[in-house]
């Protein structure tokens, strides 16, 4: 996967030019340090990235360079990349399975802050991690309400055994902090009152003053036309409830946003390779490429199509089932997508906020998947 060395004004000026099959994805530096800006003014805390959603370098170098001084590392290989881009940031290590191996290059790299949520792994981190200095976060889940899927399903701990493991934490000597993570795409900002509530009353019935509260990633980008993220909504929300809750034991707050930091900063252009008796669009990406994530969180609307001259295409849209380039049936778009009736074949079909888990899942698989980036300035035009 390459980058463009020229910077584009906007993605027609690229598209009137660009002879090719495979897709590409458009990126706008400016948007995506705007974007780190309003959650570095507006939320009332630490603000780490979640590397996982896009680990592209040049997302890391902008994100660094807008001022982002944290971030949520899940794996040895982006603790590597953190510490070659951005050397002196604060790495989280939220991942809460680990092996003895990834705990020891962990513990080589400096990690600062490190999650669990069972007392399996929490016996790992006690005997392998010096405790002066360094944070242990005890994960918890609750049923989730308003996400588009449940993090709690594979990792978390009860609320019981929650007070159980923060109370090892400070026995130990580590920092104690708690964590938690509302669900991904959470446009309600309600979906962290009860988590943070939940929180206070895990540190009452535990004896432990935490340090921290990490309130996790679930902020949401914009997906859907008509459903535009309230951020600074949710980040007012967090304040107030944490002051409601902790009172004058409030802890310092700590977010991990990956999909609402990065996702609208770029736009994905595939190319329609055919259109199967007027019924069936066939694109040059789909579920195995940078469009992975729709059938899990469900389609984007903010699409548009654009000829191969780059002009945009109007007129009256009709529900379209979309199909990507593979040979396999499971490589459709969920639900139909509402396309202009005088689309053609070669035209571009631009998907807007695809910047979420879309560089980061993309496969080679039946040979498709050469997914290049484009620098622009603007998404729109």
């Amino acid at each position: 996967m390459g980058l463009s060395k020229t910077i584009w004004t906007q993605p027609s000026e690229f598209l009137r030019i660009h002879d090719g099959d495979a897709p590409v994805m458009f990126f706008a530096p400016g948007i995506l340090q705007a974007t780190a800006r309003r959650f570095l003014d507006g939320f009332p805390g630490l603000v780490t990235y979640a590397v996982k959603s896009n680990p592209a370098d040049v997302v890391i170098e902008n994100l660094a360079a807008a001022g982002v001084r944290g971030y949520d590392v899940a794996s040895p290989e982006e603790i590597r990349l953190i510490r070659r881009i951005a050397p002196d940031a604060a790495l989280h290590y939220n991942n809460p399975v680990r092996s003895r191996a990834e705990i020891e290059v962990a513990v080589e790299m400096g990690v600062d802050s490190y999650s669990v949520d069972s007392h399996s792994e929490l016996a790992k981190l006690i005997a392998m991690v010096p405790a002066a200095g360094k944070e242990i976060t005890v994960r918890f889940k609750l049923p989730v309400k308003g996400a588009a899927y449940d993090f709690g399903a594979k990792f978390g701990a009860t609320v019981e055994k929650a007070v159980a493991l923060l109370g090892e934490v400070a026995a130990a000597g580590f920092i104690p902090s708690l964590t938690f993570h509302p669900g991904t795409q959470c446009t309600d900002p309600q979906a962290w009152d009860a988590y943070i509530r939940t929180a206070a009353q895990i540190a009452a019935a535990a004896d432990v003053r935490i340090a921290r509260l990490n309130v996790g990633g679930g902020f949401p980008s914009h997906r859907l036309n008509d459903v535009a993220p309230q951020l600074e909504a949710i980040f007012a929300l967090i304040d107030r409830v944490t002051d409601e809750a902790f009172g004058s034991a409030r802890p310092a707050l700590v977010c991990e946003p990956g999909r609402g930091l990065v996702a609208d900063a770029f736009t994905l252009a595939t190319r329609v390779r055919g259109i199967r008796d007027g019924e069936h669009v066939f694109l040059t990406d789909g579920v195995y490429g940078a469009l992975a994530e729709l059938p899990l969180i469900g389609a984007i609307d903010r699409v548009e199509v654009r000829s191969p001259t780059g002009a945009l295409r109007g007129g009256a849209l009709l529900p379209r089932i979309v199909f990507g380039p593979t040979c396999d049936s499971v490589d459709r778009l969920p639900g139909e997508l509402l396309l202009p009736a005088e689309m053609e074949e070669d035209d571009f079909v631009l998907f807007h906020g695809l910047g979420a888990y879309s560089v980061a899942t993309n496969t080679r698989f039946n040979g498709f998947g050469d997914l290049s980036i484009v620098t622009t300035l603007s998404l729109r035009g």
